[in-house]
């Protein structure tokens, strides 16, 4: 078993599980494996709204803390049907939270899909997310989109200008995002931000 130094934070992140029951029990494994204290969902964790079960459950049962920001495959309500089943998982939306002295913050959704979001309110929502946060050792943001003139833009698919904006006013440590497939694994720097489409392989930091 892989642990983590005492003082430092590790988490699994992972997005674009679309419902993949057989792949959510497997890094559940892997969570537990390696011991991680934290768990990011970056988003598009249903097939559209279906395939609800056994999303968050494995995690919990691994007695792992889920944070969760939506993508564009599920509405508000999934969300908060699986963070009010699930009290040990929080919807990271608007929000931030904080363990071991890492602030973490963040917003979902995507400029297409079930609920559409621009570059304005993108960055409104995480400079909302950000306040909360109070001295933090390091920051991490979540995202489910991608930025604005990131490696992910390859696909054809524009980021957010408001991410963008977001990573340069609040110079995170970290920014996390996944939404297109095709540049999962993708890292790059923003500024001194490092950004990573983490996708639903997942990806284990230390923080």
């Amino acid at each position: 078993m892989k642990k983590s130094s005492k003082n430092k934070l590790k988490i699994l992140a992972i997005g674009d599980l679309h419902g993949d029951s057989g792949l959510i029990r497997k890094l559940a494994q892997r969570a537990q494996k390696e011991n991680v204290d934290l768990v990011l969902m970056a988003g598009d964790l249903t097939n559209w709204e279906f395939s609800t079960d056994n999303i968050v459950g494995p995690f919990l049962k691994a007695k792992k803390d889920v944070l969760i920001v939506p993508g564009n495959h599920e509405s508000f309500a999934t969300i908060d049907f699986l963070t009010e089943m699930y009290p040990n998982a929080k919807n990271l939306h608007g929000y931030s939270f904080k363990k071991k002295g890492v602030g973490i913050f963040g917003a979902g959704l995507a400029d297409i899909g079930m609920t559409h979001v621009n570059d304005k309110e993108m960055f409104e929502i995480l400079k909302q997310a950000h306040k909360g946060l109070k001295k933090p050792k390091k920051k991490i943001m979540v995202t489910h989109m991608h930025p604005a003139k990131s490696k992910s833009e390859f696909s054809g698919f524009k980021g957010s200008k408001g991410i963008t904006k977001a990573i340069k006013e609040f110079k995170p440590d970290i920014h996390i995002h996944s939404h297109i497939h095709e540049a999962e694994g993708a890292e790059e720097k923003i500024g001194k931000t490092k950004v990573v489409n983490i996708g639903k392989k997942g990806r284990v930091f230390e923080v």
